[in-house]
């Protein structure tokens, strides 16, 4: 029978690693939650109102940014423990997928606000468009 060993070391040890698994776990699981890159680029629509809806849910980083999130606090809590022996490719990649779901975030934004002002762009063009048509029969 194998015998226990609570040696600290060895149990800081243990951590260590389950903490570098947690983080690798979570990175990826933010990497599969990501939105579709063919669904950002690709549509259906027949206009450009329905291809700005489609294009804002296809920008949905939803989990992604729960499990990135979930990524970098296992690792700061790993770090300031300094339970990593070498951790810089598990720093580099969170802040690329920091940088990359802010990006998207910010494109769904931008995305929301279009969503918003082309449907009032058009009407206001429509409208100027009526009235010209309504000044023309006058005349």
């Amino acid at each position: 029978m194998a015998q226990s060993t609570f040696d600290d070391d060895d149990l800081f040890g243990e951590a260590a690693e389950e903490t570098r698994a947690e983080v690798e776990e979570h990175l990826a699981a933010a990497r599969e939650e990501l939105p579709d890159p063919d669904a950002v680029w690709e549509t259906d629509a027949d206009n450009v109102l329905g291809a700005l809806n489609g294009l804002k849910s296809a920008l949905d980083a939803g989990d992604a940014v729960d499990s990135v999130r979930s990524a970098k606090k296992a690792y700061v809590l790993g770090e300031r423990a300094d339970a990593f022996e070498d951790a810089d490719d598990l720093q580099a990649e969170i802040e690329e997928l920091e940088s990359l779901v802010g990006d998207i975030e910010d494109a769904a934004e931008e995305v929301a606000s279009l969503t918003g002002t082309v449907p009032a762009i058009r009407g206001a063009l429509q409208d100027a468009a009526d009235d010209d048509e309504a000044e023309e029969d006058e005349e």
